[in-house]
């Protein structure tokens, strides 16, 4: 969409307008625009929305110079274009602009001003002083498309209790698998939310996506797990992420968000002989949180279990944490399938080293075993191939 020539431009990042268009699409309902001034203090103050927790207020507040020479100087009900990456992508009708602190926005956001933070940094580099309210549209197919195919599948299949889980999937491991699973046992529908940041953190978005597109399309039941990219924004930082997970989840039509006890914004602490969380201040959600323990594999009970199901002591567990997963198939190694499944290793490591293997069917033919024709072996099956030799176990 060209940019019209009679209206002057607001320059956005891509951040800035994938959280207009969520608001837009009411995904983050009760809010459904940007605050005014006395309205983003009171939020800011109060935590609480039309009823409704909201930990900091809604507001547009884009760095740059151009930028703030164009709010500094914006009339009531002028139309300003939103441009982002050289392209017309909305409007806005400004109904005011106002002095924000940024300082204070980011403590409101991240419980910190530490530049140390990575979410502080990021945020830092890309919030200006001044804010604009107003009534505004912006396109962004995805989400729309989103909102489509879930409620398509939840009037297909008929289902009542939608359940809804976050995942970096960085990369998809047993323990997220049986997680998974569990879920699906007692739901009739599962929404994995795959989060897509917009910092480089671990693997692509869309490597993590193939990934764990192959274990739900060959070994969950069709029709019940559907994934949906999450463009994680800045919004869903900080202390305050799970809050505007389960207000994103309820709005997508689910009721119940499945959250793992390890999870570090749940902030799980001990009164009166009760754990209580984060949720427990946020009764009026209208969404059930169902927090699941952390799994682990047992080397006494040979399979998953977590701290309810397993007399062992921690020194016969082996835990799945991400980041070291990631070191291994960052340098090329295959985790071992007690880990990660082979076929998303195979798919993850194919994606991260193309073309590998010099003589990649000669390699196949002379080491691997065979149906004697021949036949083009992709290095996905080489590596499939390849973790079965490893698993044979008849000569030790």
């Amino acid at each position: 969409m060209e940019s019209s020539r009679k209206n002057r431009s607001l320059h956005i990042d891509a951040e800035a307008l994938s959280t207009l268009a969520l608001v837009q699409a009411g995904l983050i309902s009760p809010v459904i625009g940007l605050m005014g001034e006395e309205e983003a203090k009171r939020v800011n103050k109060t935590k609480i929305y039309k009823g409704v927790l909201f930990p900091f207020a809604f507001i547009l507040a884009p760095r740059g110079k151009r930028n703030h020479e164009v709010l500094a100087s914006a009339a009531k009900s002028e139309v300003l274009d939103l441009i982002c990456n050289g392209s017309k992508v909305g409007k806005i009708i400004v109904d005011e602009t106002f002095i924000i602190d940024p300082k204070e926005r980011l403590l409101n956001i991240y419980g910190t001003v530490d530049h140390s933070h990575p979410g502080v940094r990021n945020t830092l580099s890309r919030l200006g002083d001044l804010a604009v309210s107003g009534e505004y549209s912006v396109e962004y197919p995805i989400i729309p498309d989103s909102i489509k195919r879930v409620k398509s599948m939840i009037q297909s299949t008929g289902a009542v209790k939608v359940s809804a889980m976050m995942l970096a999937a960085n990369p998809i491991n047993r323990a997220h698998e049986r997680l998974i699973r569990e879920t699906l046992s007692s739901s009739d529908m599962l929404v994995i939310f795959l989060r897509k940041p917009f910092t480089s953190d671990g693997l692509r978005f869309d490597i993590r996506y193939n990934a764990l597109s192959i274990f739900v399309d060959h070994y969950l039941p069709k029709n019940k797990v559907i994934i949906v990219p999450f463009e994680n924004t800045y919004i869903f930082a900080g202390y305050n992420e799970l809050v505007l997970d389960a207000l994103l989840a309820k709005n997508y039509g689910c009721s119940e968000l499945v959250v793992g006890k390890n999870h570090a914004g749940l902030g799980l602490y001990y009164d009166k002989n009760r754990i209580n969380t984060i949720f427990d201040n946020f009764q009026n959600l209208n969404i059930s949180i169902r927090i699941v323990d952390e799994y682990v594999y047992c080397d006494i009970c040979k399979t998953l279990v977590n701290d309810q199901t397993c007399p062992h002591g921690r020194h016969h567990h082996i835990h799945y944490h991400s980041n070291s997963i990631m070191k291994l198939i960052q340098c090329g190694i295959i985790p071992p399938t007690i880990l990660v499944r082979k076929e998303a290793s195979a798919s993850i490591l194919t994606a991260l080293f193309p073309n590998r293997f010099e003589n990649l069917q000669e390699m196949h033919y002379s080491i691997m075993p065979g149906s004697g024709l021949l036949e083009q072996r992709s290095e996905e099956q080489f590596y499939i191939k390849l973790m079965e030799l490893y698993q044979t176990t008849a000569l030790t």
